[in-house]
């Protein structure tokens, strides 16, 4: 890396560390909250862009990578104590019973957890391309959530878990959200970057040239996995209760959303979109109560924040028709339509 490219980033660092540390003295704890979820989402965005921005798959797993990163936090973090309190219908199996980490270890641990789940998903999924591949990494977000719902003595089932310990604070959030700029940054400027966005771009030149193209969109999809289990761990640790149905398919739409917004296979695009769509998603939380339009006062309407931001997706679709994850986009919405 040249000295003035090197200098750049340094000076980014200092000035978004100081900007972090001037709003955690300023804000209150509700806007504290925000700037949380900012880097929450930012390193959301970076692990699912990793696989569908850079190295052209079309994953929609995410929400079940997330819900793996989110239980084994909240298990390994939550007291015996609160564990026995959560698990009153069922005991919780002896072998969880007892343990209880510290907040690093136990992101480590999601990480790696939710790694491994992504490899044994990846082995036989990876072979599908474009919106098959979409279809059959829904489909096991989906039995992920299915299980963690049935598997009452080790997820507490349907219950979900409640008094989960709040350590996602702002130096932790924002902490691993640099440390994954960082990492997706010197990931995508290696020779392993070089070869996703190669077979991104065509695959069959991709193998002509050397590339393990099978290898390659595995290692892709297991490290945007690890970064989504780790994502996961802080959203759960972050909102203190969790459940199953917290992980549906509307959650990874949520990420894609800022994925596409802010450019497939573009990091800074989508930091940036992380944090505006956040703010804007909070900004805009009244249109989900009643609606005083001056001459009349319209009900509330549940969901219509997020109907709002399904439009947008919508939009941006129409207006990059060419690009082929948007016609991904359009033949799984039309396939998961049918399913339903």
């Amino acid at each position: 890396m040249k000295r003035g490219k090197l200098t750049k980033y340094v000076v980014m660092l200092v000035v978004a560390i100081a900007l972090l540390i001037a709003a955690n003295l300023t804000l209150d704890s509700y806007q504290l909250r925000i700037i949380n979820l900012c880097g929450i989402y930012v390193i959301l965005a970076l692990s699912m862009n990793l696989i569908n921005g850079f190295t052209g798959l079309f994953s929609l797993g995410h929400a079940g990578f997330m819900a793996v990163g989110a239980y084994t936090v909240g298990l390994l973090t939550m007291s015996p104590t609160t564990k026995q309190m959560n698990f009153y219908m069922k005991p919780i199996v002896p072998w969880l019973a007892e343990v209880e980490l510290g907040f690093l270890p136990a992101l480590i641990i999601a990480g790696i957890m939710t790694a491994i789940v992504a490899l044994l998903i990846g082995a036989p999924v990876l072979k599908l391309t474009d919106d098959y591949l979409a279809i059959a990494t829904l489909g096991f977000s989906e039995i992920i959530r299915i299980l963690l719902t049935n598997m009452q003595s080790v997820s507490n089932g349907a219950l979900g878990l409640k008094g989960i310990p709040n350590r996602a604070t702002t130096p932790w959030t924002w902490g691993i959200a640099i440390i994954t700029i960082i990492v997706m940054t010197l990931l995508i400027n290696s020779s392993y970057g070089k070869a996703f966005k190669a077979i991104r771009e065509d695959d069959i030149a991709a193998r002509s040239m050397g590339i393990n193209i099978f290898s390659h969109k595995l290692l892709s999809f297991v490290i945007g996995a690890f970064f989504a289990g780790v994502g996961g761990g802080l959203m759960g640790s972050q909102l203190g209760t969790i459940s199953p149905d917290f992980f549906k398919f509307t959650y990874t739409f949520n990420i894609l959303l800022i994925v596409v917004l802010g450019g497939m296979g573009s990091i800074k695009g989508n930091v940036v979109s992380a944090i505006v769509i956040t703010v804007a998603m909070e900004v805009l939380r009244f249109l989900d109560g009643p609606l005083n339009l001056g001459f009349t006062v319209l009900p509330a309407l549940p969901g219509l924040r997020m109907v709002v931001f399904s439009l947008i997706l919508m939009l941006v679709v129409l207006f990059r028709k060419d690009s082929k994850i948007s016609k991904n986009i359009m033949l799984a919405v039309k396939k998961h339509v049918k399913t339903k």
